[in-house]
């Protein structure tokens, strides 16, 4: 006789299994508007789907041409799909679909009647000009919070295009060197030593700017920039040790270490490590490799100036005792000269990157505020200068986040030149001390021990780009607070 496989306490343990062994719900894309999650653009307003195809070109290609904009400015890969989605929802498009690389920014979208729209644009060069990067942020947010009107929107867009830059070029260009002396005095170096950095500064922009016209690529910019650190703060020093100019050997690390910090790749370290959190892992790989590339580049130059220097001076004879900079630490300088310099850091870094006149104090009190927190945290026992850096950046991402929404601006353009004051110039040069000229003075070190040090200066860099980034993601809950009362104020 047939089992009866209608009878209800048979089915159940069918059932049961099936609620165990029931597989997950099918992968959905994320909505588009999700993607604003943890961004100043998170509450935008979404306009009813575009229905003509040729709207919707029109306003996609307004949404790429503001992220093709923002890569040439230098933004964030995170960023720019922020400020493309935000600003393809407020025209309507729905079913986006954003691409970013290094250098290529690739958009498709679908209309209501199925047609795919897509486009492409290559970034084959940029330059920081964070100006032009506040007034796409303003564009975005008025965009996202008013009415869309695309014809009105793309004569806005051509105006930030076409806007003559704030700064002259021959402030712009001596910035770097301001910024150079200014490390060197928060160092503990002495105003002549301080003057000889920023003058050293002057020569290596001049230098790249030569080498980048004849189209030399930028690894040997960078080496020659560390090449000439080095060797003009090594003729500094010979002077001094004849004493035709009050340069101690001490300040001999000083000054170098001003000289390379300016070329040091901070910025984009932190770039890279935001780019592979936030799912770019390709774009952050790249980014890694610029800045080993780079950091390697400077490496070079200035061991290679250390041999030149050392070995010139034994073969002339000069009868130069070594620079004594294996006892000398970022810590050296009195309190009131470290907070000095690191303010005069925080202003001339954002002139040199091209920032709003209204934004230089605001990057200046940051770059103090987290020097302060740097050297307080490296007095506590056992802390060292990872964990005050790492620190210090922590507290620079999220109260820099807040200070820029507050003032209108994405965040990048008060972290970015505030954080120079913590790349670690210093550690990379006593490194490369200790494995080129350790047998210079008393308390010589093993090559080991450079190599340690170089390490930990290359951690340093990671530290920064690490907790700039978590400071930020803390300090993203409060961004449509800041957003409020910033628009109220304006009222």
């Amino acid at each position: 006789m047939a089992e009866d496989r209608s009878h209800p306490h048979r089915r159940r343990p069918v059932l049961r299994q099936s609620r165990i062994w029931r597989g997950e719900e099918m992968t959905e894309t994320m909505p588009m508007v999700e993607t604003l999650r943890n961004t100043p653009y998170r509450n935008a307003k979404v306009r009813q789907a575009v229905a003509e195809e040729r709207e919707a070109r029109a306003s996609l290609d307004l949404a790429l041409r503001v992220g093709e904009l923002m890569l040439r400015c230098g933004a964030d890969a995170p960023q720019v799909e922020a400020s493309v989605v935000a600003v393809a929802a407020a025209a309507g498009l729905d079913n986006l679909e954003v691409d970013i690389t290094l250098q290529s920014l690739l958009v498709q979208c679908t209309t209501p009647s199925g047609v795919p729209i897509t486009m492409l644009r290559v970034v084959r060069s940029s330059t920081r000009d964070f100006a032009r990067l506040v007034a796409v942020h303003e564009f975005v947010e008025e965009l996202v919070g008013g009415e869309y009107d695309r014809e009105a929107a793309s004569a806005r867009l051509r105006e930030i295009r076409r806007a003559p830059r704030f700064w002259p070029r021959w402030v712009v260009r001596g910035a770097p060197a301001v910024t150079s002396g200014a490390i060197a005095l928060m160092l503990g170096a002495g105003v002549v030593a301080a003057v000889v950095s920023a003058v050293s500064s002057l020569l290596i922009g001049y230098a790249v700017r030569k080498l980048s016209r004849f189209g030399v690529p930028e690894f040997y910019q960078s080496a020659l920039g560390g090449f000439l650190a080095t060797v003009l703060a090594w003729g500094a020093f010979a002077v001094g040790a004849q004493s035709w100019l009050p340069v101690s050997s001490t300040e001999f690390a000083f000054m170098v270490a001003g000289g390379i910090t300016v070329l040091l790749p901070g910025r984009v370290m932190a770039s890279a490590f935001e780019d592979a959190i936030s799912g770019y892992s390709v774009t952050g790989a790249g980014r890694v490799f610029g800045v080993l590339l780079t950091t390697s580049a400077i490496i070079l130059g200035v061991a290679t100036g250390l041999a030149v220097t050392l070995q010139l001076g034994r073969v002339l004879d000069l009868e130069l005792g070594a620079p004594s900079i294996l006892s000398s630490r970022a810590a050296d300088a009195p309190f009131a000269l470290a907070m000095v310099g690191a303010a005069i850091v925080g202003v001339s870094g954002a002139v040199s990157l091209r920032s709003r006149r209204r934004l230089v104090l605001p990057a200046g009190a940051l770059s103090l505020a987290a020097t302060v927190v740097s050297l307080l945290v490296s007095r506590v026992e056992g802390a060292g200068l990872i964990a005050s850096a790492g620190v210090a950046a922590v507290v620079l991402g999220a109260a820099g986040r807040l200070v820029a929404l507050r003032l209108g601006a994405p965040a990048m353009v008060l972290i970015v030149p505030a954080s120079y004051a913590l790349l670690p110039g210093l550690a990379i040069f006593r490194g490369l001390y200790q494995l080129f000229g350790s047998g210079a003075d008393a308390g010589t070190l093993t090559q080991q021990g450079g190599i340690t040090t170089l390490l930990g200066a290359m951690a340093t860099l990671l530290a920064i780009a690490a907790g700039s980034v978590f400071g930020e993601f803390l300090a993203a809950p409060f961004d449509h607070r800041m957003v409020q009362k910033r628009r109220v104020r304006s009222r």
